[in-house]
Parts: C-alpha cells; structure tokens; sequence
C-alpha cells in the first residue's frame, strides 16, 4: 500500500532512477520540489528540458555543448597537437580545474564494459581515429579511470592509434598526497612505483 498520491510516487521513482540517488534522497527530493513556490519548480523543470533539447556534443572532441564547436576546440590557443582522451564529459572537467593542460580533448561517453554489454562500437572510438589520421596529433594522453575497465579501454584505444605513429602515453597514477603506503592495495603501488621520477 502506498502512503503517497500517485503522481509523487512516479516523481520520487523517477528521481530514484538517477545515479547516486536512493530512495530516502529521491523522497527529500521530491519533497523539497513540492514545497517550492510553483514558479521555482517550473524553472528547474524548464531548465532540464531546456538543457536536454540544447545540449548536444561537440562536432571535434565529443564534450557536451550547446554550439556545433566546444569552447575549448573553438580556443586558438589550445595545442592541437596534444588529445587528452577521457571517458565521459567529468573528465574534462577535472583536468581542466588543475590548469596544467593546454591541449584538446576527446570524450569517449564511457569505457569497454562487457558486463554491462559496452564495446567498442558503443564509445566514441571511429571519431578518434578519424581525428588522428588527418594528422597533426603528436601526443594522445590516455585518462581513463585507473581501473579494470579504464585500463582495457587504454589498452584497446592504444591499439587503435598505433598505426598512425603517434606518442600514446597514460596519465600518471599512485599513492594520493596525504595516503598512508599501509593502506594502499598492490596494483597502486604497481603504478606508483613505475610513475615514480627522479627527485
């Protein structure tokens, strides 16, 4: 039996179907949707159809824009000879608030997954190859996530751009600032020894 009016039960399932959102949090949600006055929670409903209609991705790279071209292919300045390639939209995002990078991006929307019945032919993999054969690339930087599924995309993707002659190279990972070693599993340890530089 339920204890809510159909139409917030359809609204908190909806909400619980997000990723990190369980039901307490979906209930929170959807009841802070309804006591908002009628015009805040026509805004935020507004917003997300509007956001889902625009946005759409980027003709170079693959990352979400609203305009044919992402900002940052669209920036003069970025080196063009240097594609850093991430899973998903968060990845640029992230390499981005270090301000380190000056290159250019290609988002692959996800990584080989045969549990989750994701191959190759499910991410953005042909657009990348077909970047890197009209030339120009020196350096593809692989950052996937450090793990199994990050690692066979890297792998695969790698064995993609190899006939081209470009440098592949894979970002640095191992023991975080302020880590304890005791606490750091054997395949963290692998890469930090193998990343380790002269000091």
């Amino acid at each position: 039996m339920s204890f809510f009016p159909a139409s917030l039960e359809v609204l908190i399932d909806k909400l619980a179907s997000l990723p990190g959102v369980g039901t307490k949090s979906a209930q929170r949600l959807a009841f802070h949707i309804l006591s908002l006055p009628q015009g805040e929670a026509e805004a935020i409903a507004e917003a997300l159809l509007h956001a889902r209609r625009s946005v759409k991705r980027c003709g170079v790279c693959q990352n979400l824009t609203d305009t044919e071209v992402c900002p940052i292919c669209g920036n003069e300045r970025r080196d063009r000879g240097t594609i850093c390639v991430v899973s998903d939209p968060k990845g640029v995002l992230a390499i981005e608030r270090a301000r380190e990078y000056s290159g250019v991006y290609h988002v692959l929307h996800g990584v080989i997954s045969p549990m989750n019945r994701i191959g190759p032919d499910d991410l953005t993999l042909r657009e990348l190859v077909e970047r890197v054969s009209r030339g120009g690339v020196e350096e593809v930087i692989m950052a996937t996530n450090p793990d199994t599924e990050g690692e066979t995309t890297a792998r695969y993707t790698s064995r993609l751009l190899a006939p081209f002659g470009v440098k592949i190279t894979r970002l640095a990972y191992g023991i975080p600032v302020g880590a304890s070693l005791e606490f750091a599993d054997d395949a963290t340890l692998t890469r930090a020894l193998e990343g380790r530089q002269e000091y």
